[in-house]
């Protein structure tokens, strides 16, 4: 029998003068990584796709979890 694969839809954050978009990429493992993409609201906006830490979460949640909370570091590290 075959099982539909439950995908998480990518949410979207702002921070600061930032859009967030993070989502989740499932692995071999059965795990997820993290995905981050930050767009100034600005224009011109060129959003920058950033690497995260994390390739070992346990959910799809978790995963864009963690890929916010990086978002709102790289922002107050870089923006």
């Amino acid at each position: 029998m075959a099982h539909a694969l439950h995908m998480t839809t990518p949410q979207s954050f702002k921070h600061k003068d930032y859009e967030l978009h993070c989502s989740a990429k499932a692995l071999d493992s059965g795990k997820f990584a993290p995905v981050l993409v930050v767009a100034k609201q600005a224009w011109p906006s060129r959003p920058r796709t950033i690497a995260t830490r994390g390739d070992d979460c346990p959910t799809e949640d978790s995963a864009i979890d963690a890929a916010h909370v990086q978002g709102v570091e790289w922002v107050q590290n870089y923006g």
